[in-house]
């Protein structure tokens, strides 16, 4: 059977959260400095270590989402990106209420499901897990 259509979905949703999360993570390492970017998550929050946190944001955000764009440890990286949103969902959106534009859950929500479900399902057909031959990484699962 073939899944070309689930692969091309697979694709798109990567490119886009990935291109997503590449660009949070440019202006968290390169526009706003990892300093700064601490100095937000000590203002916006009670996180733990907000140096600390500004650093594995940056990391997750800018290496996951290279990973993710290009379809190679697409299951880490998409449940890397999970945790990560699910922390900023909790620590500072929560409080907020769910719609966005009062700076409720609604997209730190939407970002995690997606993780959640490039997590399960990998990358699809198009992409370099598939081409590596990662048994397991590269293709849909069928028991979805």
């Amino acid at each position: 059977m073939t899944r070309t259509p689930t692969d091309i979905g697979l694709l798109i949703i990567r490119l886009v959260f990935g291109g997503i999360l590449t660009a949070h993570g440019f202006q968290k390492l390169f526009l706003m400095g990892p300093g700064q970017t601490g100095a937000a998550f000590a203002n916006m929050s009670s996180l733990p270590a907000p140096e600390i946190m500004a650093w594995i944001a940056v990391i997750v955000e800018l290496l996951g989402g290279l990973a993710l764009i290009a379809g190679v440890a697409t299951r880490i990286a998409a449940i890397a990106a999970a945790v990560v949103m699910a922390g900023a969902m909790v620590t500072v959106h929560l409080a907020n209420g769910f719609f966005n534009t009062d700076g409720g859950i609604e997209y730190t929500l939407m970002l995690s499901a997606i993780g959640v479900a490039l997590a399960v399902t990998g990358a699809g057909r198009y992409s370099l897990d598939a081409a590596l031959g990662r048994a397991g990484r590269g293709t849909p699962t069928d028991r979805i």
